[in-house]
């Protein structure tokens, strides 16, 4: 079976909202644990470019701003339903959501 890492970049005031979508989409089972993610701040950048409508900042203008990174893992098979329970709750018009695989040896 195919794991995969999920990272997922968030404005802290929706990191709750983002991680309870995860697990109840299947994500974030370790073995014999479950509800497993990491959240560590960290440094946005982004541009809005025209036909964008931005959760934050001002068109054409680069933004930094603080944001939250979540870290979790599901089964590849999960990963659509992840996507999209991710998608349903997440502030942003394009959620960074990134899906990785894991090497198991």
């Amino acid at each position: 079976m195919v794991h995969l890492k999920i990272e997922i970049s968030v404005p802290e005031s929706h990191v709750d909202v983002v991680i309870e979508a995860l697990h109840a989409a299947g994500a974030g089972r370790i073995g014999e644990y479950a509800r497993c993610s990491s959240v560590w701040r960290v440094t946005g950048n982004w541009q809005s470019l025209p036909g964008s409508q931005p959760y934050d900042g001002e068109m054409g203008v680069v933004q930094h701003g603080e944001e939250c990174r979540i870290e979790s893992v599901c089964d590849a098979e999960q990963a659509r339903a992840v996507q999209q329970a991710v998608r349903d709750v997440h502030p942003y018009e394009e959620a960074v959501i990134h899906f990785l695989p894991l090497y198991e040896p």
